[in-house]
């Protein structure tokens, strides 16, 4: 039978100890501080090789979605400034720049 606590020590023994905020980590795309809920995004499609995966916000990402097809952002890969080259993530990225970290907005559709 398993043990529900090690015999070495209680449960849950802090020893008055409180644990530090933990560092938030910057959004890839805005460079905002991300808030509670974190989007771990692969900039090269996953459909398209990519493995590597970075934190944004829910609203950027739905953003990058809604502006680039699978393709683009292959060739884009991990670079943040050619995205923001584009001048609808540009804008976007200079309104959103002011919102909290937990922010969110229903995103337009694909224009194809």
């Amino acid at each position: 039978m398993a043990r529900k606590h090690s015999k070495h020590g209680t449960y849950g023994d802090s020893h008055g100890e409180e644990e530090a905020p933990a560092a938030t980590v910057p959004c890839w795309l805005c460079g905002r501080p991300t808030g509670k809920t974190i989007v771990w995004h692969h900039p090269v499609p996953k459909s398209r090789g990519g493995r590597d995966v970075v934190p944004m916000h829910p609203v950027c990402q739905q953003t990058l979605i809604a502006n680039f097809t699978n393709s683009e952002l292959q060739r884009y890969g991990m670079d943040v400034t050619g995205l923001l080259d584009n001048p609808a993530v540009r804008k976007f990225v200079d309104w959103v720049a002011n919102k909290d970290p937990d922010f969110t907005a229903p995103q337009a559709k694909k224009q194809r």
